[in-house]
């Protein structure tokens, strides 16, 4: 008998590709809260290693300036957050007359809706006149739903403050065990550009968290000034909330209104004031966006727009507002995975065109 020899090919075909990639996918919808928690994890390690590597270089042991860095964090994070709530108390001590005007102003727009309804009826054709309209009972959304749409579920945000200190005070802490193990999974040939891969996916993320920090304290800085210059009240809640809405990719020109608006509702009674808000906070978002996003993050990140807006589609479309915050993390590090594997480099290319 003859024996034949069989190849057996270690390349996957397209559909084989696309079967994976439905697998992976769906693993990252329905394990969403784990992988979040890991990304952020990631993403807050990055950022606080050259604090340690410093402290390391001052002859301190790497997990006490882990734990040193991640306790200065969650100490900034409480000052602010104490600010923020003594200034939110005196905020919901006057809800109720922002709540008033809201109601009021819903009244009118309720009256105005019924006029044009009843002007509709007048001219529709005489058959549909005797008809009676149904209505569709729309189910009312709680107001849970409400805080947490775009954020994830209560189990989600728990679970995310629970284990987020402690897998960044460990990545940190093991860092350089970590570092050489990974590069143990490699080939003793790829090492070094599984090196340089790493390197730059570091500089890349550690880019985007200080770049983003630093323009959200810009823009938080701005509005809270220009809030002040207008006597509006609450300025510095109202320039924090602005200023954070202020860098949501898009969109953020939008949100940032919502919260002067709402203040200025019981105090402006033209269009003016709301109008001059409006152009001062999308002047502030225009060159956040295009001046010095570019200048402090796009340097480092290298991806152009149609990949950035469709990242932000997908990954929002995931995993809501966390999504939206990853996705720019997640899509650089795909480009430098992409950049130094050969058979992906035209993708990598792509991204970056």
């Amino acid at each position: 008998m003859q024996t034949e020899d069989i190849k057996v090919s270690s390349r996957s075909n397209p559909s084989q590709r696309i079967i994976a990639l439905g697998i992976v996918f769906a693993f990252l919808y329905w394990a969403s809260s784990i992988v979040m928690t890991l990304l952020l994890a990631v993403l807050l390690a990055y950022f606080l290693d050259p604090v340690v590597n410093v402290l390391e270089k001052l002859h301190v042991p790497r997990a006490l300036g882990a734990l040193f860095a991640l306790l200065a964090v969650t100490a900034m994070c409480s000052g602010l957050g104490y600010l923020l709530v003594g200034r939110a108390d005196q905020f919901v001590d006057d809800w109720p007359r922002y709540s008033a005007v809201l109601h009021n102003g819903m009244t009118v727009l309720d009256r105005k809706l019924a006029v044009f309804e009843k002007q509709v009826e007048a001219i529709a054709p005489s058959e549909e006149k005797g008809r009676t309209p149904v209505r569709v009972a729309e189910a009312s959304r709680p107001v849970r739903d409400i805080l947490f749409r775009g954020v994830g579920s209560l189990y989600s945000i728990l679970l995310v403050g629970t284990f987020l200190p402690f897998l960044v005070f460990f990545m940190l802490a093991a860092k350089p065990r970590i570092w050489q193990a990974t590069m143990e999974l490699f080939p003793i040939d790829d090492r070094s550009r599984v090196r340089e891969a790493l390197e730059q996916v570091s500089i890349v993320l550690r880019s985007y968290v200080a770049g983003n920090a630093l323009v959200a304290l810009i823009l938080m800085l701005a509005a809270w000034a220009f809030f002040l210059m207008i006597h509006l009240e609450n300025p510095f809640l109202l320039g924090c909330a602005s200023g954070l809405l202020n860098l949501v990719p898009y969109l953020g020109a939008v949100l940032s209104w919502l919260p002067p608006l709402l203040v200025g509702m019981t105090k402006w009674k033209s269009i003016g004031p709301y109008l001059g808000v409006a152009a001062v906070l999308s002047f502030f978002h225009i060159i956040a966006m295009n001046v010095l996003m570019p200048a402090i993050v796009g340097r480092r990140v290298h991806l152009n727009a149609l990949a950035v807006t469709i990242a932000l589609l997908f990954w929002g479309w995931l995993w809501g507002g966390i999504g939206l915050l990853l996705a720019i993390p997640i899509t650089a590090t795909i480009k430098v995975i992409c950049d130094h594997v050969d058979e992906f480099k035209p993708a990598g290319q792509w991204l970056g065109a």
